[in-house]
């Protein structure tokens, strides 16, 4: 009995020892995983914090521009400058790179050649070093860059030097690709419609592509003289009054504001391109009706004062001036001395009418102020009325007057694109006839 006894309290100890075994070895199985991942989260500890001290230096960049301070400025009719180092730096990427701009439409220029660089210790071993391959890749980009904008002056120059060309035509686009459209196309067509030996210079970042050749090819392809150049600011603002206030803005000394700098910068852009080299200046959404060859010096009116009959604004939508035009010289110095980025038209339309009231009368100025109906016949806030077909008798009259009036009194007609641009072109109304009349054989475009 006592033999008995013994076997089996041997039994319940092997039973025990048996079953805390097998606790243990579950025990093993269910934190394995969780020793896995105290592992992994070790090893990316350790990797973050190699990468937080040691950061790719792709490549060696100059000195960041001066941040803006809360200094008044020096020169007259300065803007006291405000901490906006960000919108001066965005502000001159879009004016030297377009390919990909930013999607909002205040136009903001990134520092001209902008590196992102960090701060690396002298003794950093050599795998922290960037790949040799990006670094001569990100190089080749940049001396691709200035190789471009400095061949502006010979590309311009080789240009011009064709006989053929009887009429020097600027314009200027700083935005995208994707927003040059039918519109833009036609009046590049109706351009070249009343002047068919004229020569056209645009001048864009972004139509200097690829891209922007497949779109002008089928202008090339019927014979027309056009190019597109990117812009080189530093050549086209020497030796005018604009080329301190961009050195300035690129310093960030210089308030953009908060409306379009690209827009402003194309208002002066046009005044200096026709002080540097003369001849006529159009928006992409100006409609040209007649030949613009016989006219010299000239600005249009957009609206005058029914009681004394002289104009109340003038417009920079169409500018034609000789090289070197004394009041050329005078509107870009008003926008040098008074810029304000903060108030629509300022350095615009508003800017060549204060210019011109302030000279009436001074000797030394030749020019001539056109009457509305020469580019501006429908003031912007009725131009939609251009874009509808007949709604009745009385209605259909009035267009076909309208339309009478516009082909014997005006050369062209501004389309007031931020009023007009979602508008479609109606059957009978007095666009769909311009457009017919003024088609070079390309597809007529729906605008």
């Amino acid at each position: 009995m006592y033999q008995i006894t013994k076997l089996y309290r041997q039994y319940l100890l092997l039973v025990h020892y048996l079953q805390g075994i097998k606790r243990s070895v579950f025990a093993f199985f269910f934190c394995l995983p969780t020793s896995l991942l105290a592992l992994l989260l070790l090893l990316l500890l350790v990797y973050n914090g190699f990468s937080v001290f040691c950061v790719n230096l792709p490549f060696p960049a100059k000195s960041q521009p001066e941040p803006a301070n809360l200094v008044p400025g020096e020169s007259i009719g300065e803007t006291p400058v405000r901490k906006r180092s960000t919108k001066i730096s965005s502000f001159l990427m879009y004016a030297v790179k377009e390919e990909n701009p930013p999607a909002i439409l205040k136009t903001q220029l990134p520092t001209l050649l902008k590196s992102t660089f960090s701060k690396v210790p002298r003794n950093s071993s050599s795998f922290l070093r960037p790949k040799r391959g990006r670094k001569r890749r990100i190089m080749s980009q940049i001396v691709s860059f200035v190789d471009k904008q400095r061949q502006f002056q010979r590309r311009i120059t080789e240009f011009f030097k064709d006989s053929s060309c009887k009429v020097r035509f600027f314009v200027t686009w700083i935005s995208s690709l994707d927003s040059f459209g039918d519109r833009e196309l036609f009046a590049i067509e109706s351009l070249f419609k009343s002047h068919p030996n004229a020569c056209l210079v645009i001048v864009s970042n972004s139509m200097d592509s690829q891209k922007g050749n497949r779109i002008l090819r089928p202008f090339w392809d019927k014979g027309f003289k056009l190019i597109a150049i990117n812009p080189d600011f530093d050549y086209i603002f020497k030796n005018t009054p604009a080329e301190l206030w961009f050195n300035r803005l690129k310093e960030g000394k210089v308030d953009p504001g908060e409306v379009s700098l690209g827009q402003n910068l194309s208002n002066l852009l046009r005044l200096a391109l026709l002080y540097k080299f003369g001849g006529i200046y159009i928006d992409t959404d100006v409609i040209v009706l007649k030949s613009l060859a016989k006219l010299r010096n000239s600005i249009g009116a957009q609206t005058i004062n029914l009681e004394t009959g002289k104009w109340s604004r003038l417009n920079n939508a169409v500018l034609i001036f000789d090289k070197q035009h004394p009041l050329l010289f005078k509107f870009i110095e008003e926008f040098a001395f008074t810029f304000d980025g903060n108030k629509w038209g300022h350095n615009g339309p508003y800017l060549a009418s204060r210019v011109v009231k302030r000279i009436d009368g001074r000797p030394g100025f030749n020019f001539t102020v056109l009457p509305p109906s020469a580019f501006y016949p429908v003031n912007w806030s009725r131009i939609r009325s251009l874009f509808r077909g007949p709604r009745d008798k009385v209605h259909s009259k009035w267009l076909h007057t309208k339309l009478d009036q516009i082909r014997k009194e005006s050369f062209a007609v501004h389309l007031w694109n931020k009023q007009s641009r979602k508008m479609k072109v109606e059957n009978g109304s007095i666009i769909g006839q311009i457009m017919f009349v003024s088609s070079v054989t390309l597809p007529i475009p729906s605008l």
